[in-house]
């Protein structure tokens, strides 16, 4: 490879760290929202809104549903107006984050379902309000369990970042595809292979150590 495709490669990853992490950080904030009321909503829960809680159950089971690739199509329109481009890096991240927070927010859901339906009893006896049962509760006991499915959100948005290259995203996908795949250049295509596995790579170990030290405590 030359110095120009170094250069490239290096503004791709640039491109692909901004992608994932400005989506992550999105899919997080309203993730965490989605998962709590989806807990408190339910039959027997805190707040007891089945209604309200089957509808947005199956909202998110539609997008979950959709692959990733037609809703990068879907959302286009949608795209546009929001950011007034339908290419570049931040025209990725409306998609991203849109595809990764019902998946995260499920993945939430279940480690705060398993949160010992005991403490949380013992936190009504002595007459905490809701907000405090989540906030000092469900939230600090579910905590290692939702690192851990941050960790598996942010590595499939590294791969759905990939995959948002074929439709001129930017990033890693863009340059294996523009780069490699048209210009049939194995050398590219393997680098770029090989920065994506190192991205999952440091992204799950860093997880998973986070996950121990919370455990450990």
């Amino acid at each position: 490879m030359s110095t120009m495709m170094y250069e490239r490669l290096w503004q791709a990853f640039l491109d692909t760290i901004a992608m994932v992490g400005a989506s992550a950080l999105i899919a997080f904030a309203a993730g965490i929202p989605l998962a709590v009321f989806l807990v408190l909503s339910a039959s027997g829960g805190l707040i007891h809104a089945p209604r309200l809680h089957g509808i947005l159950a199956a909202i998110i089971n539609g997008f979950r549903a959709t692959p990733f690739i037609v809703l990068l199509v879907a959302l286009l329109p949608l795209t546009r107006w929001l950011t007034g481009t339908t290419i570049g890096v931040w025209a990725a991240v409306v998609p991203l984050s849109i595809s990764a927070t019902p998946f995260f927010a499920r993945i939430a859901e279940v480690s705060l379902r398993e949160v010992d339906g005991g403490l949380i009893e013992a936190a009504q006896a002595i007459g905490c309000r809701r907000w405090h049962i989540v906030r000092h509760v469900l939230l600090p006991e579910a905590l290692p369990g939702i690192v851990g499915g941050f960790t598996i959100t942010i590595v499939s948005m590294i791969g759905a970042s990939a995959m948002a290259g074929a439709v001129g995203a930017g990033g890693l996908g863009d340059m294996a595809i523009r780069y490699g795949y048209q210009r049939f250049d194995t050398t590219v295509m393997a680098v770029v292979i090989a920065v994506l596995i190192a991205m999952v790579c440091l992204v799950q170990f860093a997880g998973d150590h986070v996950v121990r030290r919370l455990r450990a405590r």
